[in-house]
Formats: structure tokens, C-alpha cells, sequence
């Protein structure tokens, strides 16, 4: 394993001297993009079931509460603590 990788350093050090020194040359040409055609479609159709939801109003007496701290007399129309 060792002597492949150093027989691979080996090689990228010879290529970069031939490089340097003008004894290889490189060359090319820019490549381009594919180019990508799209044509009509469809999209997918999707059915949901859902739930509803009604809202509505209602009449309710809601009962108040009334807080007497000690020593206070109780309104009039109070129930007294039994």
C-alpha cells in the first residue's frame, strides 16, 4: 500500500516538473453546459376531505362573582356563607 502511494506522489511530482519546465503543455478548451428542454406538464390533482366548521353565538347568563374582604358588609342581594 505504501509503495502505491508512493509510486502516485511519485508520478504527480515527475508531471508537475515536466510542467514547469515547459516540456508538457496543457491545453483546452472551455466546455459548455446541456442544455435542458422543459416542455408542458401537468401538475398533480389532489382531493381532500376535510372537515367543516360552524360558528355560531348563544345566549348564556354567565354568573358574576364579588369578593367582600373581611370586616365589609355583604351587597343586598347576597347569599350569606353557611
Amino acid at each position: 500500500m505504501r509503495f502505491l502511494l508512493a509510486l502516485i506522489g511519485l508520478a504527480a511530482v515527475v508531471l508537475i516538473i515536466l510542467l514547469a519546465t515547459g516540456m508538457v503543455t496543457l491545453h483546452g478548451t472551455a466546455g459548455t453546459l446541456p442544455t435542458v428542454k422543459v416542455e408542458g406538464g401537468k401538475a398533480p390533482e389532489v382531493t381532500a376531505n376535510v372537515a367543516t366548521v360552524t360558528t355560531g353565538t348563544t345566549n348564556v347568563t354567565v354568573p358574576t362573582v364579588q369578593i367582600n374582604k373581611p370586616g365589609e358588609a355583604p351587597p343586598a342581594n347576597s347569599v350569606a356563607p353557611k
